[in-house]
C-alpha cells in the first residue's frame, strides 16, 4: 500500500500527478489540514509536501505527532521554521538547483525587458502610435546591455547561471555573496553597498531569510543611480517595496524587473502604473523541465525517507 503524504500547500493537480503515482496524497488544497482531514488521519502522517514560502511553524508541526519529513517543492524553504523542525527530529528537504536554468532565463528576460523597454515598445506598436509616427519619450534610444556593469547579489546555482548568461551579452559581471568563490572569473565585492555603487543593474538571486529581509532598501537603490535597474527573481521580502515605489516615482532609478513580491499574488498596485517596470507572476521556475526536475527531487526525498534513509536533497 502506498505511503500517505500530506500536500500542505496549494498546488495545481497536474504538478502532483507524477508524485501521486507513487504515494497516496492527501491534498489539503492550501487550507489548514485540520479543517480538511480528521485528527486520526493527521496523527498517522509521516511526511508532507509544501511550498518553501508557505509558513510552517512549530505549532503547526505539532498537529502531526508522527511527522518525520517536510519536503519542499522547489529550492526555497524560507517559510519553514528549521529550528522547530530540528528540535522535533523532522528532516527538511528541497530541490536544490532543479529550476536554476529556468529562473536564470527569466532573470535575463526581465533585465532585457526593462532596459530595452519591451512592454512599452509592444504597446507603441499595438496602439498604432508607431505607424502614426507619434513621438514617445519612452522610445528614446538608451544604453543597452553591452558594456553595462551587472551586479549579482547571491552566487548560488541560480546566480552562477545568471552570471554566465549576462557575460554572453558582453556586460561586466561582479557579485556579492556570503562566500567568495575563487573558481569564478567575476569580480567579488565585500558588501552589497559596494556592489550597488559599482553596478547599474542589480540582480537579486539571494536566498531569503531574516538576514536579507528588506536588505535592498532606499539606500541601496540610491546607490544604483538614475540609470540603474533592479531585477528580483529571489523572494519579494528581499526588497523594501515601498522604497522601490518611491525610487521609481522620484526617478532615483531607471526601472525594474520583478518576478516575486512580498505578498503574492498581490504586488503593490503602484508598481503596475510604471511603464518602466516589467512584472511577471512568479514564473521563474515554471517550465516543463524545471517541474520534472523538482518532482524528481520530491520523489527521491520521500522515497528515501520511507526507506529509512537520509534525504538525498536535505536542507543543511
Amino acid at each position: 500500500m502506498p505511503e500517505k503524504v500530506l500536500v500542505y500547500s496549494r498546488f495545481p493537480k497536474s504538478l502532483m500527478q507524477r508524485i501521486g503515482d507513487q504515494f497516496d496524497l492527501l491534498d489539503a488544497g492550501g487550507r489548514p489540514p485540520h479543517e480538511v482531514f480528521v485528527k486520526h488521519e493527521l496523527d498517522q502522517l509521516r511526511a508532507m509536501i509544501t511550498q518553501g514560502s508557505s509558513l510552517l511553524n512549530g505549532e503547526m508541526m505539532d498537529r502531526f505527532p508522527k511527522l518525520g519529513a517536510i519536503v519542499c517543492y522547489g529550492t526555497g524553504y524560507d517559510g519553514i521554521d528549521l529550528q522547530a523542525a530540528s528540535r522535533r527530529g523532522i528532516a527538511v528537504g528541497h530541490s536544490p538547483g532543479a529550476n536554476a536554468s529556468s529562473v536564470a532565463d527569466i532573470a535575463i528576460t526581465l533585465m532585457l525587458g526593462a532596459i530595452r523597454r519591451l512592454v512599452v515598445a509592444d504597446g507603441y506598436v499595438r496602439s498604432g502610435d508607431w505607424a502614426a509616427a507619434k513621438p514617445s519619450p519612452m522610445m528614446r534610444a538608451q544604453q543597452g546591455i553591452r558594456g553595462r556593469k551587472v551586479g549579482l547579489y547571491g552566487m548560488g546555482a541560480i546566480g552562477r547561471k545568471i552570471a554566465a548568461r549576462v557575460a554572453a551579452f558582453e556586460a561586466e559581471v561582479a557579485y556579492f555573496s556570503r562566500s567568495r568563490h575563487d573558481d569564478l572569473p567575476y569580480q567579488y565585492f565585500p558588501s552589497l553597498d559596494a556592489l550597488a555603487d559599482w553596478c547599474s543593474v542589480l540582480v537579486i538571486a539571494v536566498r531569503a531569510g531574516p538576514e536579507t529581509h528588506y536588505i535592498v532598501n532606499a539606500g541601496i537603490l540610491k546607490r544604483l543611480g538614475e540609470d540603474g535597474y533592479v531585477v528580483n527573481i529571489a523572494r519579494g521580502s528581499v526588497i523594501d517595496e515601498d522604497a522601490l515605489v518611491a525610487a521609481l516615482k522620484d526617478k532615483i532609478i531607471a526601472g525594474a524587473g520583478l518576478d516575486v513580491y512580498a505578498k503574492e499574488p498581490y504586488p503593490p498596485g503602484a508598481l503596475t502604473a510604471f511603464p518602466n517596470v516589467v512584472l511577471t507572476p512568479h514564473i521563474g521556475g515554471h517550465t516543463l523541465e524545471s517541474h520534472r526536475a523538482m518532482q524528481d527531487c520530491v520523489i527521491a526525498n520521500l522515497a528515501a525517507f520511507f526507506q529509512g534513509k537520509p534525504l538525498p536533497y536535505a536542507v543543511v
